[in-house]
């Protein structure tokens, strides 16, 4: 050996399923297997590529320049963007010039395809849609999946027209727009800002002049008054949509135009009252809508219909939420057909949409003798009534993704309620959201439902425990366990004091506090109250409930993070045979409890023993859930360790690479979980001596990684320690020192500056520094990440021997070999006690110390060392191994010296 080895710990994201709740994760999702669809740059346009929602007006005036300004604007290329000079206006018609384009210049192009666009989760819907109608089998594929597999077809195809309509925010399709270089796109939005200093042509649009007014009404009713149609548009504002639903109204009641006029000129109050001062478009749209809602009132369903509709989202709100509104299918029909008939909403087969202006007005107005309340509360109830029940259950993930923007919709609107049906509601959302990696919107619809349920049923109700736990779950996702804990904390207390401290529920509280110690770097801590959930556990249910398993599994844990792992084995070997007879030997939760067993092994450097235990719970997992479930590539990625520990990294990358297949397709590309594959993935392949290969692996765990969790969380620390690593091993030791102190920054402000992460942070830190010839800058980053590491897990963890080690290898590079030595064996000891004589990682210790002897000139003790660690080697590792290779020829090597030393003297 060359020198001491610099051990590194958690280069590599763990799994995060041993020892936890099984939270729903392991049921089964429906997914393709890879490559059983086409490449998007290998699907050709079809013919007919077509989804634009309806027809244009017949009646359409006033906008011949906007007209030929889009036709100019959108070429391939180009981005045409249709926006107003005035902020938040509605209703000036944007839609209906997009329609009109696509019709006029459908030729033009190969294919049209329309998306409303008002939010981010409509945005990848309709793009999904897309993905569908170009390959049918991508049905099966989640939404996230889907919308990429469609952007890279766009990239990939030219002659087509993409209709961004309605974007509220630039900032959710600049990135979609910064790809498209070879199609066209047309945006309509209410947004005049920022389009232009993106490079995009902006066109503003504004209501229509007098006189286009008057020739709207005329032409839309067939009707000559022009004093009267000039005194309407007056009324009206100029405003196209309020004009088209007076014109509707004049036309289903066959009236004369100056009999609307007088109406309107009479409605003097109640529909006004709610619409602020300086609100004109929407007073203006109530001026027609108090008229139309007057002729609606002998169709009492109708008005219901509408007034509900108000609440949701206003595009593709399924039709059977209205059915529950109504007696049956036939008066929803009609209740239906009547509103479209007065322009009031757009009518599809499956779905209605309703314009956002005409449901703001709604919101703000209340009807005869009902308050707003009475249909927001109609509203709550027909999504609580028709939401799947379990969200995470695969089956009803597709009716989910459809109700998912009414239920942030409602809640939007609802900020202040203290409904409990809707605080459940938001709460199985946030369940759902987190499943599918919508960890912030989960934090968002979790914060509001406890909000509800503390202000509805007071801080101490037990449900509002629930509440906590849920909420603490968002933060701990989003990697801000230090939040997680006093949620935790007084989710713990407010059990204890309504159902009894030995409760089962209390067990459940303790087990999740103790989860953020241990993730908070403080496994001692979360022993004590791992015990107390077990007990609790252990009486409240029996000692064979699968429960007491879990409790089992999570008290191994803590004892594998304390540097315990031979007292883990016990508790794991019980938990298994537990969970094999109560749910039998094929159940998941067998291949669970298997695969913790495993990690034990594993971790005492019984790797070969770990291999058949993960190669049970893979087939387990498979049969079980299915070739193609996620918790499949779980399984595969536990396997592949093994093989890479014990010197077979060629073998683990096939296991990598399907793991990171399968979870693509299951859960996207990108899903914080597909940044943990490559992160395995580019492992084997660093193993391999292939760290070129490693390094784009990395760059894009990374960047997905930033992007799901955003920029200053815990995992994006390791995976710019993962790169650094790399960047290392290439000799580009001065790259890789920028990336481990922002690793270090992200670290200590997540986790707090003693947490033993930054330990390892700083470790590697100081290894770049040695590289670069500056070991005297390592040695105080050194010294710091070994006190972290003694207060924080004990002076006897293994960990501490890794920093005792890699603290030697700075003073043995600065030439103080005899200052390493007691290190390396304190080290030395450590290792032994805690992971037993015969482990790999003695070895090690063994050899390093021999070099420092070896340097200090007592070879006869080098030879000594090395030999006893080739032993352990041998007995330890497979044949080829790279350790035990390296140990055998330093042994050649001290033995030589010591010939020569003998033959000189």
């Amino acid at each position: 050996m060359s020198g001491p080895a610099a051990s590194g710990d958690r280069s590599v994201a763990a799994e995060a399923i041993y020892g936890t709740v099984s939270t729903g994760d392991h049921a089964r999702i429906v997914s393709l297997s890879p490559g059983a669809f086409p490449e998007p740059g290998q699907v050709p346009t079809p013919v007919g590529l077509w989804n634009v929602p309806r027809r244009p007006s017949r009646v359409f005036v006033g906008r011949d320049t906007v007209m030929d300004q889009v036709a100019t604007l959108v070429e391939p290329g180009v981005s045409g963007v249709i926006g107003q000079s005035v902020a938040g206006l509605g209703g000036v018609g944007k839609t209906e010039v997009a329609l009109h384009h696509v019709y006029q210049c459908r030729k033009r192009y190969a294919g049209v395809w329309w998306v409303t666009a008002d939010t981010p989760a409509n945005l990848t819907k309709g793009l999904a849609a897309l993905s569908r109608r170009l390959v049918p089998a991508t049905v099966v594929l989640p939404d996230e999946q889907a919308e990429a597999w469609a952007i890279a077809w766009l990239h990939q195809h030219d002659g087509w027209l993409l209709v961004l309509d309605n974007v509220d925010e630039p900032e959710h399709v600049l990135p979609l727009l910064s790809g498209v270089t070879a199609g066209s796109v047309l945006v309509t939005t209410r947004r005049d800002l920022e389009w232009q200093e993106h490079g995009l042509a902006l066109i503003r649009l504004g209501v229509l002049t007098k006189a286009e007014a008057v020739q709207m009404l005329r032409e839309r009713t067939g009707q000559d008054d022009h004093e009267a149609a000039s005194a309407i548009a007056a009324e009206l504002g100029c405003l196209p949509l309020a004009l088209e639903q007076a014109a509707a109204f004049i036309n289903h009641h066959r009236i004369p135009i100056a009999e609307y006029r007088d109406r309107l000129s009479k409605q003097t109050g109640a529909l006004l009252a709610g619409i602020a001062p300086g609100r004109d478009t929407q007073r203006a749209v109530s001026r027609v809508w108090e008229i139309t809602l007057d002729a609606l009132a002998a169709n009492r369903a109708a008005v219901e219909i509408l007034r509900v509709l108000a609440w949701f989202a206003p595009d593709d709100v399924p039709r059977d939420l209205i059915t529950i509104l109504t007696e049956n299918q036939t008066t929803a029909d009609l209740a239906l057909g009547l509103l479209a008939s007065y322009s009031m909403i757009t009518l599809d087969t499956d779905t209605v949409s309703m314009h956002r202006l005409v449901q703001a007005v709604l919101r703000l107005t209340p009807a005869d003798g009902k308050n707003t309340e009475t249909h927001s509360n109609h509203a709550i109830n027909v999504l609580s009534a028709t939401h799947p029940d379990d969200p995470q259950d695969p089956a009803g993930w597709p009716r989910w993704r459809k109700l998912l923007p009414h239920i942030t919709a409602l809640a939007d609107h609802l900020a202040d309620s203290t409904d409990t049906t809707l605080g459940l509601l938001l709460n199985e959302a946030a369940v759902f959201e987190r499943l599918q990696g919508l960890y912030r919107q989960a934090k968002a619809h979790s914060t509001q439902s406890l909000a509800i349920t503390e202000t509805a049923l007071g801080p101490d109700h037990p449900d509002v425990a629930i509440r906590l736990g849920n909420l603490a779950t968002s933060f701990y996702t989003l990697g801000r366990a230090a939040d997680a804990v006093p949620l935790q904390q007084r989710a713990l207390t407010i059990t204890e004091t309504a159902l009894g401290p030995d409760h089962p529920r209390v067990a459940i509280s303790l087990g999740n506090l103790a989860s953020s110690y241990r993730e908070l770097g403080r496994p001692a801590e979360a022993v004590p109250l791992e015990k107390r959930a077990l007990a609790i556990t252990e009486t409240a249910l029996g000692p064979d409930h699968p429960r007491v398993a879990i409790r089992l599994g999570n008290l191994a844990s803590s004892y594998r993070e304390l540097g315990r792992p031979a007292e883990a084995v016990p508790l794991e070997k019980r938990a298994l045979a537990i969970t094999e007879t109560a749910l039998g030997p094929d159940h998941p939760r067998v291949a669970i409890r298997l695969g913790n067993l495993a990690t034990s092994f594993y971790t005492l450097g019984r790797a070969a023993d770990a291999v058949p235990l993960q190669q049970r719970a893979l087939t387990i997992t498979q049969t079980a859930l299915g070739p193609d479930h996620p918790d499949v590539a779980i399984s595969l990625g536990n396997l592949a360790s093994s093989y890479r520990e014990l010197g077979r990294p060629a073998e683990a990358v096939p296991l990598e690479k399907r793991a990171l297949a399968i979870t693509e397709t299951a859960l996207g590309p990108d899903h914080p979980r597909v940044a943990i594959r490559l992160g395995n993935l580019a492992t084997s392949f660093y193993t391999l001596g292939r760290a070129a290969d490693a390094v784009p692996l990395q760059q894009r765990a990374l960047t997905i990684t930033q992007t799901a969790l955003g920029p200053d969380h815990p995992d994006v620390a390791i995976s710019l320690g993962n790169l650094a690593t790399s960047f290392y091993t290439l000799g580009r030791a001065a790259d890789a020192v920028p990336l481990q102190q922002r690793a270090l920054t992200i670290t200590q402000t997540a986790l707090g500056p003693d947490h033993p992460d930054v330990a390892i942070s700083l470790g590697n830190l100081a290894s770049s520094y040695r590289e670069l010839g500056r070991p005297a800058e390592a040695v105080p980053l050194e010294k710091r990440a070994l006190a972290i590491t003694e207060t924080a897990l004990g002076p006897d963890h293994p960990r501490v021997a890794i920093r005792l080690g890699n603290l030697a290898t700075s003073f043995y590079t600065l030439g103080r070999a005899a200052d390493a030595v007691p290190l390396q064996q304190r080290a030395l000891t450590i290792t032994q006690t805690a992971l037993g004589p015969d482990h790999p990682d003695v070895a090690i210790r063994l050899g390093n110390l021999a070099t420092s002897f070896y340097t200090l000139g007592r070879v006869a003790d080098a030879v000594l060392f090395c030999r006893r660690a080739t032993a352990i080697a041998d007995r330890a590792l497979p044949d080829g191994h790279p350790t035990r290779e390296s140990l055998h020829a330093f042994l050649g090597h001290l033995q030589q010296q010591a010939s020569n030393a003998e033959e000189s003297g």
